[in-house]
């Protein structure tokens, strides 16, 4: 059995790309990372890698992570500037057995040592949505809720679970802001013996449940994928309610190591890719009931023509 999950529908192509891999038997740490590269490569999506939207100083910072669930092994990158594909520097940090998180530059050093492609990452096209977006916030700059980061988790014929994200993180972040998608066990978490998870929404809020930890760890007492996810996002949800009024955006996707998969949110329009053995690649769409639980019902080629037309229109300053 083998097959990939991802956060999304703008991972659907990287899915796509997995699924060969996979199908040919290769390894999911090598399906996962090319997945999430044709994320990043894309400049049409406003939240990773390429064309991602900048920090209120109107740099882009970007943050990724990676976890091997054969080994345990992590790399996780923040705030990393100008090269071309975290998900692959995140990959290699997780082969030391120290220094496995980097931030800034001490990330950007770490990838030019090791001859990772530098590249411009804001485009003109993401300046003319800042430069929007700053108009229409008159002079006080405010994080956007642009928050959605793929991630993604891979399960391979061998048995290999892995679990990665790619980010640009929250639009108009102040520098130097960190979130959830780095932080293992809560942006991402793997255990081949379980399974794996991944999350995206507000990272501040995704972590004070670390969200992707707690969704496998149910899964070992004997949940379900659908039954983890939505068990830990409603708690959580709830949790955040009772002390502090309200809760940020709180999304998830997770595989089990037989290839099942689920998914919960308590948001309206989360989507998500996936690709199984049993079946080729499909873009969910979730509905959260009132009670928690949540369903999910294949894309309309409609609506994925209305996704594409959306992100591809020229920007209107």
């Amino acid at each position: 059995m083998y097959g990939i999950i991802a956060t999304w529908r703008m991972a659907k192509e990287g899915i796509e790309l997995a699924d060969e891999m996979l199908k040919k038997g290769e390894t999911s740490g090598s399906a996962i990372e090319t997945a999430i590269r044709a994320v990043e490569d894309f400049p049409y999506y406003k939240s990773v890698g390429y064309g991602g939207l900048p920090n209120k100083e109107q740099i882009v910072e970007l943050d990724a992570g990676y976890m091997d669930g054969d080994t345990m092994s992590v790399g996780a990158l923040g705030a990393i500037k100008d090269f071309a594909n975290p998900i692959s520097i995140a990959r290699k940090l997780s082969e030391e057995k120290v220094n496995n998180v980097l931030v800034g530059e001490g990330a950007e050093k770490y990838a030019r040592e090791f001859q990772f492609e530098e590249k411009e990452m804001l485009t003109d096209r993401a300046k003319a949505f800042y430069r929007k977006k700053k108009k229409e916030l008159d002079q006080e700059l405010k994080p956007y809720d642009g928050h959605d980061t793929v991630g993604m988790v891979c399960l391979d014929q061998s048995g290999t679970v892995t679990a990665a994200t790619s980010t640009s993180g929250l639009f108009m972040k102040r520098s130097g802001r960190v979130g959830d998608s780095p932080i293992v066990g809560s942006g991402f978490y793997a255990d081949s013996e379980v399974g794996g998870a991944t999350a995206t929404g507000l990272g501040e809020d995704l972590m004070k449940g670390c969200i992707s930890y707690e969704i496998v760890r149910l899964m070992k007492e004997g949940l379900t994928p659908q039954e983890a996810c939505e068990k830990a996002v409603n708690d959580l949800d709830q949790k955040l309610k009772a002390k502090r009024g309200e809760a940020g955006d709180l999304s998830v996707v997770a595989m089990n190591n037989k290839g099942e998969f689920g998914c919960a949110t308590n948001i309206g329009g989360f989507s998500f890719s996936v690709a199984t053995q049993e079946q080729p690649p499909i873009v969910y769409l979730v509905t959260r009931e009132e009670d928690g639980h949540c369903t999910f019902e294949e894309a309309s080629k409609e609506w994925l023509e209305e996704y594409m037309r959306v992100r591809m229109a020229p920007v209107e300053e």
